[in-house]
């Protein structure tokens, strides 16, 4: 207050809008000297009358201009009128709160009642809750007793089963037959004796002691009884005409648990019964194998002796020895021809040499080597895979077929050294490679060392004999071997047959020791071919010699496909070589003169300071000889090329060379007229081009 009253003597001009003066409206206040009043705080006040100033009510009674005491004694007053009305009120209302008083006081009884039942209530849900507390924990213990015993019941139960020995099981043992009921007994029995001799625990039980005798004597007997089975089934196989895939696959493997269960309770006897399949496949297969290959080598078509070599003359072989055998016969030591089939039939089946017997068929050895290796994998494959199911071993197969490996051994160790056929030889080295092949895609590895002795046995010996042939050609008497021919010499065409037909068998090999070797050949055969041609007395004659075996040698190689490769590419080089050399040969025979002027003389200048400058007397006789006699000549060439030559197309390709030549020899002879001086005379005597390729378009005709 103090602080108002100072603002508003430091400002008594200045009013304020929109505020009250409190001063105006309260009046002045008058405070009683009080011993309390040094406890009254007037602090805030301001701030209080600042926030009534916003109140309706307070705003209403400023507004109004009434003085606060005023206000506040009238206030005070209806106070004292509405507790007055009030105290009428309750009186008027008396016998109502009476009767109030009286229904609360009631209820209060009833809530009493109440609340000792509920507490009855509450006392007999608490010894419950124990009680149903105690029954849970009864519960769970009991339910852990019944699960113990549930687990000692299904052990207790499994050990009855596995080791009590059902009256049935032992009737099926003693007495049954060996059939399917009979296997599944014995793995039940196999079970039992697995289970009293595994489990530490059942070897300590007393039941056991009860137990095992019985089961040991069902296990004696059944042994024996599956033993005496097996082996009258193993009997089976000794029969003959009996088919041995067939058993196996139908009955044995029928039966495979018996030899399980041998091999796990009776190792001994599976011993015996092992051995006993071994020794007796091992003699049925081997006495089939040896019957197979006796047929087989009625079959055999012999090709070739220690005499058939590329070096060795005709004249040498026995007459005898070759009246035997077929013409044909003779072509197949060195061509391969047809007996390339039998690459194509690689996985045919093998023959049956009664029906071949009967059709009076012979076979290159070859043939008979594919046979037997065929009805070796299909025996080896199934026997392999049988004894892998039904022994579980895979070494069985080996001791098996000790016996046949040895009679195959013994046939081609008697066989191979008295080969000297090297194509068969190089076929059979395919067809193992071939069988090698067909093995590894069967996924079968019985076959695979055998396989390879073979191999390594074939090799050696081709290369025996194939330095045989090269033998003979460098140790060939050329006097022996020469004949007064200029046709193709035998040695030749048995070189080109050969050698097409080896390049034809190394095509999908690139065996490059095949290659050197056959590189040897070609140099040996190419001295001997050479020295066969000085044999003759007429250069012409050693040169038509040499082109007519070079051309059949090329045809040769050609019909061995585009494999000819390096030879061909030599032989076609000195067919070019030689034929340029006949060229020459048969224009000097028929145009000496006329060759001899032009190669010496025709390429001066007449017009150039000579010596013996050329005259058209030097020329004359030329012209005048070549015009009176070229067209006998020529045809004196053709008949001679024609006589000369075995190809006929090879002869006239020399023909149309010479004839080339010869026109270019004339051309340069016409073209040194033009330059001579006078040489205008000749032009009656010369003959035109154009008639001399007539001529020569006449006989490119004929082929």
């Amino acid at each position: 207050m103090a602080d108002v009253a100072a603002n508003n003597a430091s400002h008594p001009n200045e009013t304020p809008k929109n505020v009250f003066d409190f001063g105006t409206f309260v009046g002045d206040l008058i405070v009683e000297e009080d011993t309390s009043s040094d406890d009254i705080s007037l602090e805030g006040l301001q701030q209080e009358l600042e926030e009534c100033k916003n109140d309706d009510v307070v705003a209403n009674i400023l507004s109004k201009g009434i003085k606060l005491r005023e206000y506040t004694k009238g206030v005070e007053n209806n106070l004292r009128q509405v507790e007055l009305d009030s105290i009428q009120d309750y009186i008027k209302e008396s016998d109502n709160l009476v009767s109030l008083h009286d229904q609360i006081r009631d209820c209060d009884s009833i809530l009493s009642q109440m609340e000792t039942l509920l507490s009855g209530f509450q006392a007999e849900i608490g010894s419950i809750s124990s009680d149903i507390k105690i029954l849970q924990e009864k519960s769970m213990d009991m339910g852990l007793k019944l699960k113990n015993r549930k687990v000692a019941e299904s052990k207790l139960a499994k050990f009855v089963e596995d080791i009590i020995v059902p009256p049935r099981m032992v009737d099926i043992i003693v007495d049954g037959e060996v059939n399917d009921e009979y296997m599944r007994t014995l793995d039940i029995l196999s079970k039992k004796l697995k289970f009293v001799e595994v489990d530490p625990m059942v070897k300590a039980s007393k039941a056991l002691k009860d137990v095992q005798p019985e089961l040991e004597k069902l296990r004696q007997k059944a042994v024996s009884k599956v033993f005496d089975f097996i082996v009258q089934k193993l009997q089976a196989l000794r029969k003959p005409k009996t088919n041995i895939q067939i058993l196996q696959q139908n009955v044995l493997l029928k039966y495979k648990y018996v030899i399980s269960f041998l091999k796990e309770h009776s190792k001994e006897v599976y011993g015996e019964v092992r051995a006993a399949y071994i020794d007796t496949m091992n003699k049925v297969l081997s006495a089939h194998f040896r019957a197979y290959i006796q047929a087989l080598e009625k079959l055999q078509l012999d090709i070739a002796t220690s005499n058939d070599l590329i070096g060795v003359e005709t004249r040498s072989t026995s007459l005898f020895s070759r009246g035997r055998e077929p013409l044909k016969n003779r072509s197949a030591v060195f061509a391969l021809g047809e007996r390339l089939n039998v690459l194509k039939e690689i996985d045919q089946p093998a023959l049956i040499p009664h029906i071949a017997e009967a059709s009076s068929l012979k076979y290159p050895y070859e043939v008979l080597f594919r046979s037997l290796h065929k009805l070796l994998m299909d025996t080896a494959t199934s026997e392999y895979l049988f004894c892998d199911e039904f022994f579980g071993e895979e070494s069985i197969f080996y001791d098996i077929f000790a016996g046949p490996f040895a009679v195959i051994d013994e046939h081609f160790n008697s066989i191979l050294p008295n080969c000297y056929d090297a194509i068969g030889l190089m076929l059979m080295i395919r067809i193992i490679h071939q069988h090698q092949l067909i093995m590894s895609r069967r996924r079968i590895p019985c076959l695979d060392s055998y396989l390879d002795k073979v191999n390594i046995s074939l090799w050696p010996r081709f290369k025996m004999v194939f330095d045989m042939h090269l033998g003979s050609l460098r140790n060939a008497n050329v006097k022996l071997l020469w004949e007064d021919d200029i046709h193709p010499h035998y040695v030749m065409r048995r070189y080109a047959e050969f050698t097409a037909s080896l390049i034809h068998l190394n095509v999908e090999y690139g065996d490059g020791q095949l290659e050197l070797n056959m590189e040897r050949l070609r140099m040996a055969v190419d001295d001997v071919l050479m020295k066969l041609a000085k044999l003759f007395s007429k250069p012409k004659l050693q040169i038509v010699f040499l082109i007519n075996n070079y051309d059949m040698t090329i045809a040769v190689l050609k019909e061995a496909g585009p494999e000819g490769g390096k030879f061909q590419l030599h032989f076609e080089e000195l067919l070019k070589s030689n034929t340029g050399l006949f060229v020459e040969e048969l224009l000097v025979e028929h145009f000496s003169d006329l060759i001899k002027f032009v190669k010496t003389r025709a390429s001066e200048d007449p017009n150039a300071s000579s010596e013996r400058p050329i005259t058209v007397a030097e020329v004359e006789p030329l012209v005048k000889d070549f015009a009176s006699r070229w067209k006998a000549a020529i045809e004196l060439m053709h008949k001679d090329v024609i006589t000369s030559f075995s190809n006929f197309l090879c002869g006239m390709e020399i023909l149309r060379a010479a004839l080339t030549q010869l026109l270019l020899y004339y051309t340069r002879l016409s073209d040194c007229i033009k330059r001579i001086n006078g040489g205008t005379a000749l032009n009656k005597d010369l003959v035109s081009i154009s008639s001399i390729m007539y001529e020569i378009r006449k006989y490119s005709r004929t082929f």
